[in-house]
């Protein structure tokens, strides 16, 4: 059996799934993020919005063991788990919405979380000692859940939560990673049950894994060695594009 059989695509536009991959993966290697937000809006051009969403969330899901000791050591394990407990419990919310609207408005609300990360990017950083209460964790932990389940994107909360406090960007990489991985684990199981994820799809998650293993490979190797006024430059851009982009293709 071909590739154009196994996964519904003709050769080059899986190529082209593939390269996208790729390229989503390695900003998630190097700023902790991102793989969701660039990825499910070019996938949506392939395929329907809701299967763009639960292959993103697939995807998360298969690389987030990648590099997962590291990870669950530098994170800031005091905010990050209960973020990652109270967004686990709050997907499957966003996936009854996903279910409920038509792509249409489902394509409209993804662009306008796209451009909405964007802006609270922007906001100025907390001041030094700031230590996030009980309500930030918990509003965090909810809308991401909720984004996670509607739009494979926990990470216009997230972002803004640990990039807004003045902490190390590998701790705050970490602490996003260990957050989206949470996230992943709950959106597959919710997924699973309604019935949105397709044997179809976890094949062709298995098929991309490779290039997206790839490309977060280079972006991590490349963590570390981007000046950390750089690095967050890189994030703002990043959510820029792919709130731009989002719109660019909502329009069109």
């Amino acid at each position: 059996m071909d590739v154009a059989h196994l996964v519904g695509f003709a050769p080059l536009t899986f190529a082209g799934a593939a390269a996208m991959t790729f390229g989503a993966a390695f900003v998630r290697g190097l700023t902790g993020f991102g793989m969701a937000i660039i990825l499910v809006p070019l996938l949506g051009m392939l395929m329907p919005p809701g299967e763009a969403v639960v292959l993103g969330i697939i995807l998360q899901l298969l690389i987030g063991p990648v590099g997962f000791r590291r990870i669950a050591n530098d994170a800031d394990r005091r905010t990050a788990v209960p973020i990652g407990l109270l967004a686990m419990v709050a997907t499957p919310i966003g996936m009854l919405a996903l279910k409920a609207v038509s792509p249409d408005v489902a394509r409209l609300l993804i662009a306008i979380i796209a451009i909405g990360a964007f802006l609270l990017i922007l906001m100025p950083q907390h001041p030094d000692g700031h230590r996030p209460g009980a309500a930030s964790i918990g509003l965090t932990g909810v809308a991401s859940g909720v984004l996670t389940g509607f739009a494979a994107m926990p990470g216009p909360p997230v972002v803004p939560f640990y990039l807004r406090q003045r902490i190390d960007p590998a701790v705050a990489r970490a602490s996003m990673m260990l957050v989206f991985f949470a996230t992943a684990i709950a959106g597959t199981l919710a997924s699973l049950w309604l019935g949105l994820a397709t044997k179809h799809l976890f094949v062709v998650a298995v098929l991309l894994f490779v290039p997206m293993w790839l490309g977060d490979n280079v972006g991590t190797r490349l963590f570390g060695r981007v000046p950390v006024s750089v690095w967050r430059s890189i994030v703002a851009v990043v959510l820029g594009v792919a709130g731009l982009s989002a719109l660019l293709r909502l329009l069109n």
